[in-house]
């Protein structure tokens, strides 16, 4: 007996379970399937992370110019703040999508 991860939830079960204790996945029949859902809700996932941030960076654009000048005082730091967790929240999302990519099914 070995421990396997679940197709459908990636913990770690028994290689002879019947079904996941976790997630009540059934294992007996075709587990290519559940692979390949698996798959496609980790990138539908992550694209849904990537989308918040792109959205967090263009609010914090839109906060620093609203009104057609800069932001000064709290509305910058706030401006600044969406901004930077933005970019650098889509920028590690990003490497993610690629390495998810990369990782065969």
């Amino acid at each position: 007996m070995a421990l396997i991860e679940c197709p459908s939830c990636n913990k770690r079960i028994s290689s002879k379970a019947a079904k996941c204790s976790y997630c009540s996945a059934n294992l007996t029949g075709d587990t290519e399937t559940l692979n390949v859902i698996s798959n496609i809700k980790r990138s539908n996932q992550l694209m849904n992370h990537s989308l918040l941030c792109m959205s967090l960076f263009i609010a914090g654009v839109v906060v620093w110019f609203w009104g057609g000048e800069p932001a000064e005082g709290l509305r910058s730091y706030i401006a600044g703040g969406l901004f930077v967790f933005g970019f650098v929240g889509y920028l590690i999302t990003r490497l993610r999508i690629v390495l998810h990519k990369r990782k065969k099914v």
